[in-house]
C-alpha cells in the first residue's frame, strides 16, 4: 500500500512539475520545475528496485540543473533568468503535436500485447542491469569512468593558474599578498 501511494504521488509530481516547466515565464523557475520532475522520475526508478540507476538519475539531473543555473547566472542578460520571458514558440502547433503524441502513447500502452513474466527476477537487479547493459565490458567502463573523473580534476587544477597560497610567494614568506586587485586580506 505504501509503495503504491509513493508511486502515484511521484507520478503525479513528475507530471505536474513537467507541466509547470511550460507554465513558468522564467528560465530559473522552469529549471527548478524540470529538476523536480526528474527527481520524481528518479524516485520512481528507485521504487522499481533499480537502486543504482535511480541514484544515477537523481545525481545526474541534480548536477545538470545546477550547472544550467550557474550558466544562466553567468551568461543571461536578465539577472539569473528571473525576468519574464516566453518559453513557448508556435503554441498551437506544439499543443497539437503534444496531444497527438500523448494519444499515440496511450494507445500504445493500452493496445500493446504485453508479455507475461517468465521465471523469477534476478536476485540482484542492479548487477543484472549492469551485465545486460555492459556485459563483459563492465570493468572497462568503470576504468573509463575513473579516467574521465581524473581528467576533469586535472583540467580544473591546470586551469587554475594560482592557488590560495600563491599570493604569498612559493615559500609563503611575502608579508602582504600579491593580488591583481588590491583589497584582498590575509
Amino acid at each position: 500500500m505504501l509503495q503504491t501511494t509513493a508511486f502515484w504521488v511521484l507520478a503525479g509530481g513528475a507530471v505536474v512539475a513537467g507541466a509547470m516547466v511550460f507554465r513558468f515565464d522564467s528560465m530559473a523557475r522552469a529549471t527548478y520545475a524540470l529538476l523536480l520532475s526528474l527527481l520524481c522520475v528518479g524516485g520512481e526508478v528507485l521504487l522499481l528496485g533499480l537502486d543504482y540507476l535511480g541514484v544515477v538519475i537523481v545525481l545526474m539531473m541534480t548536477i545538470e540543473m545546477a550547472i544550467m543555473a550557474v550558466f544562466m547566472v553567468m551568461y543571461m542578460m536578465n539577472p539569473a533568468g528571473f525576468m519574464p520571458m516566453s518559453m513557448l514558440h508556435n503554441k498551437q502547433g506544439a499543443a497539437a503535436i503534444c496531444a497527438l503524441v500523448f494519444v499515440a502513447l496511450c494507445a500504445g500502452i493500452l493496445l500493446a500485447p504485453w508479455p507475461q513474466r517468465e521465471g523469477t527476477p534476478a536476485p540482484d537487479p542492479t548487477m543484472a542491469l549492469g551485465m545486460s547493459l555492459m556485459g563483459p565490458q563492465m570493468l572497462t567502463m568503470m576504468t573509463l569512468g575513473m579516467a574521465l573523473f581524473a581528467t576533469i580534476v586535472a583540467t580544473v587544477v591546470l586551469a587554475t593558474h594560482r592557488g590560495r597560497y600563491d599570493r604569498f610567494g612559493d615559500d609563503l614568506s611575502r608579508r602582504s599578498p600579491d593580488d591583481p586587485v588590491r583589497g584582498g586580506g590575509r
